[in-house]
């Protein structure tokens, strides 16, 4: 971007930096847990919001599960299948703004196991991309953002989850990668790298005192992480306050990785 082309644009207005009204969101995997969080905070800030998830309809889905469809425009698409993701059909014309959220990881050594390894790579990390390629060129013609959920796992070791952690430091490395090549084409890609959020992905661990108590004695914080708090690097990434920010990947784990 030139000079005068950025005079054109102007600076960005903080006064309505987080006003999404009049914009078209997607976050894939937007049914439960984090992702669920991100796109009710579009919502809650006027956007348009599509959420796609594995089950057949929204009313499959619990607020004992963390799910909260109310007011989002829901589909049925299995990410894991990349003929599924190619066949989908949005019931938009134009986003703004996509959320790669889908995530899965199987516990017990599973991911030991080939067959496992693969399946979690495929919804973790192939996804990601076959969901980016698929949308990049609405997110060309908009200019938009794309978020993608990674986790500190893409940092550091995963004791007895070795896809879960090699398909999260993918994604940290497709983010960059990612930012740099779509941003000529006016596509921010950046990325959030969660801690340990209350989802259900973490029963594991919040299901288990003695472990929940260790894991929350390495969080400075000294507590979980909530989606909600997740979204709101989401909406800071998608809004013109990020604007000058493309292929990161910000940490959100209250500290956790500061040790």
């Amino acid at each position: 971007m030139t000079n005068s082309t950025l005079t054109t644009l102007g600076p960005p207005s903080f006064s309505d930096s987080l006003d999404f009204t009049g914009k078209t969101v997607l976050v894939v995997g937007g049914s439960s847990g984090i992702g669920n969080g991100i796109a009710q905070a579009f919502r809650q800030l006027g956007a348009q919001v599509h959420a796609w998830g594995t089950r057949a309809r929204a009313s499959d889905y619990s607020a004992d599960e963390g799910s909260d469809l109310s007011g989002l425009h829901y589909a049925q698409v299995d990410v894991s299948d990349q003929a599924a993701v190619n066949a989908a059909q949005p019931a938009f014309e134009r986003l703004d703004v996509l959320v790669l959220a889908q995530g899965t990881i199987l516990y017990k050594r599973a991911e030991f196991e080939m067959a496992a390894f693969d399946q979690v790579l495929r919804v973790n990390l192939s996804s990601t991309m076959a969901c980016a390629l698929k949308f990049q060129p609405m997110l060309r013609e908009s200019r938009g953002s794309l978020i993608t959920l990674s986790s500190i796992a893409g940092f550091r070791s995963v004791r007895g989850n070795p896809a879960y952690a090699a398909s999260k430091s993918g994604v940290v490395g497709l983010t960059r990668t990612l930012g740099e090549a779509w941003a000529p084409d006016g596509i921010r890609v950046n990325g959030i790298a969660p801690g340990l959020v209350d989802t259900k992905l973490t029963k594991v661990t919040t299901n288990s005192p003695a472990r929940l108590d260790a894991a929350l004695s390495r969080v400075p914080l000294g507590r979980m992480g909530l989606p909600q708090e997740i979204a709101g690097t989401a909406v800071f990434l998608a809004s013109p306050l990020a604007s000058y920010m493309v292929g990161q990947t910000l940490v959100a784990d209250g500290g956790l990785t500061l040790a």
